[in-house]
C-alpha cells in the first residue's frame, strides 16, 4: 500500500460546498491537494488554509472549466510543474434552473458547458501523464440524483448530470486494464450552506427523503475518502447515491 503523501489529486470547484469539503478530507488522508477555483479566490484560500493548519499540503489552481483550451493549457502546465495526478474528483458545476418552455439558451449553453462539457475539458489532459505513472490512479465525478430521475424545472441540470453517468461507465472500461477506476457520486439534498429554495419546494424535497434531513458535505466527502481509497480498488463504473434514501 503506498503511501498517500506521494500522491497529489485534483478537486475542481473546491472553494465552497462539497468541492471544499473533498479537498479537507482527502489532504487529511495524505493526498496533495490542487484546489481549483474560478471567481472565489477567498473561498479557495479558505480550504487552503484549512488544509496547511492540519499540516496538509495544497496549492490553487485557477480557470474555467467551461473553456477547453483554458482548462487544458492550466492541467498541463500543473502537471509539468508539480507531476502527474493520482486522482482526479471532477466537482465544479452550476445550476440555472427554470421550467422548459422558459428556459433561455444561455441557462441551457451554461449549464451544459460547465456540468458536462468539464468532463472532456479537465480529464482528457490529465489521463496519459496518470497512466504514465503506471500506479493506477481514480476519478469520480460529481453526479447528482437529477441525473438519475430528473427534476422539474431542471431539465439542463439534470441532462449534464446524466451525461456525466454515461461517460464514468465508458470511461471506466477504457481505463480498467491500467487500473484506474472511474466512479460516480450522486448525492440528493446536501446541505451546502448555500440553499435557495423556496419553503415549499424544500418541504416537497424532504417529504421524498425517508431520513427526514439533508445530507452533509462531510459525509459525501466521506464517501470520496473512500473510492479514493486503496481499498476501493475493486470498486470502478459505479454510480453510488448518497441521498438519505430518496432513491
Amino acid at each position: 500500500m503506498q503511501n498517500n503523501n506521494q500522491r497529489s489529486v485534483l478537486v475542481t470547484g473546491a472553494s465552497k460546498g462539497i468541492g471544499k469539503a473533498i479537498a479537507i478530507r482527502l489532504a487529511q488522508d495524505g493526498f496533495t491537494v490542487a484546489i481549483h477555483y474560478l471567481t472565489d479566490q477567498a473561498g479557495a484560500k479558505d480550504t487552503q488554509l484549512a488544509i496547511t493548519n492540519a499540516c496538509g499540503k495544497a496549492r490553487l489552481l485557477c480557470f474555467d472549466v467551461s473553456n477547453r483550451i483554458e482548462s487544458q493549457n492550466k492541467i498541463t502546465a500543473d502537471i509539468e510543474e508539480h507531476g502527474a495526478y493520482y486522482g482526479v474528483i471532477n466537482n465544479a458545476g452550476i445550476a440555472r434552473d427554470g421550467a422548459f418552455p422558459a428556459l433561455s439558451e444561455t441557462d441551457w449553453n451554461s449549464v451544459i458547458h460547465t456540468n458536462l462539457d468539464s468532463f472532456y475539458h479537465v480529464l482528457q489532459p490529465c489521463i496519459m501523464p496518470m497512466i504514465g505513472l503506471r500506479n493506477g490512479g481514480r476519478i469520480i465525478a460529481l453526479s447528482s440524483v437529477s441525473g438519475l430521475v430528473g427534476n422539474r424545472g431542471q431539465v439542463n441540470y439534470s441532462a449534464a448530470k446524466a451525461g456525466i453517468i454515461g461517460a464514468c461507465k465508458a470511461l471506466a472500461l477504457e481505463l480498467a486494464k491500467r487500473k484506474i477506476t472511474v466512479n460516480c457520486i450522486a448525492p440528493g439534498l446536501i446541505d451546502t450552506g448555500m440553499l435557495d429554495m423556496e419553503p415549499a419546494a424544500f418541504a416537497m424535497a424532504m417529504n421524498t427523503i425517508p431520513l427526514k434531513r439533508m445530507g452533509d458535505t462531510s459525509e459525501v466527502a466521506g464517501l470520496a475518502s473512500y473510492l479514493m481509497s486503496d481499498i476501493a480498488g475493486y470498486v470502478t463504473r459505479q454510480v453510488i447515491s448518497i441521498n438519505g434514501g430518496m432513491i
